[in-house]
């Protein structure tokens, strides 16, 4: 049966963007060979919106305490594109890859389905 999710990122500066899940996030990976990482994400969860425009995906890290997150990042020089915002879902922002693209974070109000 499905025993894991493997999520894509597409980068105008992949080694950048490596660099930055490696480096300041601090996440584990295998090199699948010459330089090419994978790595290991923290628990997951999916949902599925409903949408009347062409299907897209998106990618959220989650965290539990927004603030703390943002100021630890910021520290090192992580951007912040957006100021948080509630959503009443969840605070969500977005992270600024070294790449150019933006990544979401948000702290949710709903209990992670992770955890389930």
């Amino acid at each position: 049966m499905i025993n894991g999710a493997h999520v894509i990122i597409y980068s105008q500066n992949a080694e950048a963007d490596r660099a930055f899940l490696k480096d300041i996030l601090g996440y584990p990976h295998v090199d699948a060979g010459h330089g090419w990482l994978i790595f290991k994400l923290p628990p997951a969860e999916v949902a599925v919106h409903p949408t009347t425009t062409t299907e897209s995906h998106e990618l959220y890290l989650m965290c539990d305490n927004l603030n703390q997150t943002v100021a630890d990042l910021s520290a090192q020089g992580v951007e912040f594109p957006h100021p948080p915002e509630d959503q009443g879902w969840g605070i969500l922002t977005t992270i600024r890859l070294p790449g150019g693209s933006n990544l979401g974070l948000y702290q949710p109000h709903h209990q992670p389905a992770y955890d389930l």
